[in-house]
């Protein structure tokens, strides 16, 4: 069995939301961690669990980074962190994956299905077995009980419903 954790120091974790409908708001969790545990060289078994700071969001606006962290949005008081359990993973070829899970925002959880990317395994100059991974999905935020909404004068939505997620993740393998 192989337990590998995130080097946060050489991944990221973003999101992509329409704002406007015209123009998409870029945002990220600068605070996150989690794990692979596998026993397959494949990953056809392995657990995956990650989970980030909602107090570490950023879009680059203090003011919308406030708005995300309040009861209208994330309610980071109440819910500090948002989490993903796998539940299955399915291989699909040798660098594409299907990841399923369990991804809690708030107090709702809701299964999940993430496109992965396998990246591969090198050692680096320090002796340590990195794996690298990039990971795609999309949620309806209003799933999450991510319901603030607002229309412009002319009827037109300020904050898409839908999310995307995307992940550079590199771990390293744990001795």
């Amino acid at each position: 069995m192989a337990t590998y954790k995130i080097d946060a120091a050489h991944s990221e974790v973003t999101f992509k939301v329409k704002h406007l409908m015209i123009a998409s708001v870029t945002g990220q969790f600068k605070q996150f961690d989690g794990s692979l545990v596998a026993e397959k060289d494949d990953f056809t078994d392995a657990k995956v669990n990650f989970e980030a700071d909602v107090n570490s969001i950023t879009t680059g606006n203090e003011q919308r980074d406030g708005h995300l962290k309040s009861d209208d949005f994330f309610a980071a008081d109440k819910f500090p962190k948002l989490t993903f359990l796998s539940t299955d993973i399915q291989k699909l070829s040798d660098e594409k994956y299907n990841l399923t899970g369990n991804l809690t925002i708030r107090d709702v959880t809701k299964t999940v299905i993430l496109d992965v990317t396998y990246g591969g395994q090198i050692v680096d100059p320090w002796g340590q077995t990195k794996l690298g991974f990039e990971v795609e999905g999309k949620i309806n935020r209003k799933d999450f009980n991510l319901t603030w909404s607002a229309t412009t004068e002319t009827g037109g939505i300020v904050v898409s419903d839908e999310v995307k997620l995307h992940m550079n993740i590199e771990l390293a393998k744990q001795a």
